[in-house]
């Protein structure tokens, strides 16, 4: 893997780019000083020890003493899960103390970019009581494949809209789904369009799959969801005619 790569899922835990860079280089030459990786990095010897340093200060490295100072990295399995712990017993901390809207929001929200919009729709998934409707390409489809097992496992209804591709492994995906008590109901390919209702109280609609491009309108407005979902249970209805006939 390359290691651009790698330093911005480093710098995602917390860690600066130097940081990120001299803790991949303890993991390449083993313990070592100051001296040593920034001449096999090429980076000034007073960065690396700023970076040594943080690193330390962030659980990324374990100091050596003896002759010469030396550094040895955390193993990458125990730092990420430091990191995570962490940040759960903050998120818990947050999620007490913060202080709360007045009123919540019933109006309009525009989020951007898929990996923003896909957090969004995990959280609806997670969240979700009674029924859940999904409007969406298979390809989109693939990386909510944890969400919906665990909506079969809760016995979420769960309804599926999404593109006919007639490959093996789709249709073993779709097999696997529909034993799992999924509807799947075989429509156009709207490409990036997606949809999604929960318990008929959420929508988000817009596209996914372009990147940061990507944009979706969420709301919990209650008239933009019913004519949302009228839509949807009318598109169904279409889709079980067309069935019928054929």
């Amino acid at each position: 893997m390359e290691e651009r790569n790698l330093i911005e899922h480093l710098m995602a835990f917390g860690l600066t780019r130097q940081e990120s860079q001299v803790y991949l280089e303890l993991f390449r030459s083993g313990t070592s000083n100051g001296y040593e990786i920034a001449k096999n990095i090429g980076i000034s010897r007073s960065n690396v020890y700023k970076a040594l340093e943080g690193l330390t200060d962030k659980g990324g490295a374990y100091v050596i003493e003896g002759n010469s100072r030396k550094y040895t990295p955390v193993d990458i399995e125990e730092f990420c899960q430091n990191k995570i712990r962490s940040l759960e017993e903050r998120r818990e901390f947050l999620t007490v103390h913060i202080p709360r809207e007045k009123e919540e929001s019933e109006g309009y929200l525009t989020i951007c970019s898929d990996e923003n919009i896909a957090d969004k729709i995990r959280n609806m998934l997670r969240k979700s009581k009674k029924r859940v409707y999904l409007s969406m390409s298979v390809g989109l489809l693939e990386q909510f494949q944890e969400e919906l097992e665990l909506l079969a496992e809760r016995r979420i209804k769960t309804v599926i809209l999404t593109l006919d591709i007639r490959d093996e492994e789709s249709e073993a995906r779709e097999q696997a789904w529909r034993q799992k008590g999924i509807k799947i109901y075989h429509t156009s390919d709207k490409k990036n369009q997606i949809g999604v209702i929960v318990d008929s109280r959420q929508v988000l609609t817009g596209e996914l799959g372009k990147g940061k491009d990507s944009t979706c309108l969420y709301s919990g407005q209650v008239n933009f969801v019913q004519v949302f979902k009228d839509s949807m249970k009318n598109e169904i209805k279409l889709l079980e005619l067309e069935r019928k006939s054929k």
